[in-house]
């Protein structure tokens, strides 16, 4: 008997250690994410260890009943931090928890800081209170340095995006980190999405590869050599499912 996609069954550790992240999500779903986070997670002292699931638990109440195209939003978060811990080989809790927390002041300001929806513009800047409250003035600081900007009146969005790219990860080495995991998960995951919002998300993006590109080879982005080739050839990927949706 085939399990249906998605439902909470025990994946054998050994298998679901060896498995791309996108292959988790497809046959195992949330559940086999956070298994793998969990076991990933074995890696780091108890009080770190600690500190990150409870992001992980707070991202899921967060981003409770919201969703990209087909899946729950927060695999997405799930993914982005399994991406830094397993093959960025960075296991800094503080950069782990931003990754959790990095789309949480953009769409959930609300829910962060139990005001009401509805009265005025998003309460980014209790949101940023409640998460230095939680996690510390660097975590804030770098969830600022990813968060995108409101939407300028007269201003194209998509040139809104590039140049908070260009200009919000040029000082912070640690932020371009988190925001090429980001990146890698939404543009070469972009085969994984239907609708609309892949041709959108294709021309979005296109712009952003030699951004990033150049942010990635900075000698001060805090990765080892053999990491920034494994993204750069990420990176030369998503540009090529960018090209060939465009085309089509």
């Amino acid at each position: 008997m085939i399990t249906p996609p998605h439902q909470p069954t025990a994946v054998p550790a050994a298998q679901l250690l060896v498995m791309p992240l996108h292959a988790i999500t497809e046959i195992h779903g949330e559940t086999g994410l956070r298994q793998r986070l969990t076991l990933e997670l074995d890696q780091l002292p108890a009080l770190d260890r600690c500190v990150v699931e409870d992001a992980a638990t707070w991202a899921a109440q967060l981003h409770a009943g919201q969703r990209r195209t087909r899946e729950p939003y927060v695999n997405h978060l799930l993914r982005v931090t399994l991406r830094i811990l397993c093959y960025y080989r960075v296991t800094d809790p503080d950069i782990l928890i931003t990754a959790l927390m990095h789309d949480a002041v953009e769409d959930q300001p609300w829910t962060m800081t139990g005001l009401p929806t509805g009265h005025g513009p998003p309460p980014r800047e209790q949101a940023f209170a409640v998460l230095t409250t939680r996690y510390g003035p660097r975590v804030a600081r770098l969830v600022d340095a990813v968060t995108n900007p409101e939407p300028e009146a007269g201003v194209d969005r998509v040139r809104q995006y590039l140049d908070h790219l260009a200009t919000a990860l040029a000082d912070d080495p640690w932020a371009r980190v988190i925001k090429l995991s980001d990146f890698t998960d939404n543009g070469v995951g972009i085969i994984h999405t239907v609708g609309p919002k892949v041709q959108r998300s294709a021309r979005k993006y296109t712009g952003a590869v030699p951004i990033l590109r150049a942010l990635l080879h900075r000698p001060d982005t805090p990765l080892d050599p053999q990491v920034k080739d494994h993204i750069r050839r990420q990176l030369d990927l998503a540009q090529r499912r960018f090209t060939a949706i465009l085309a089509a």
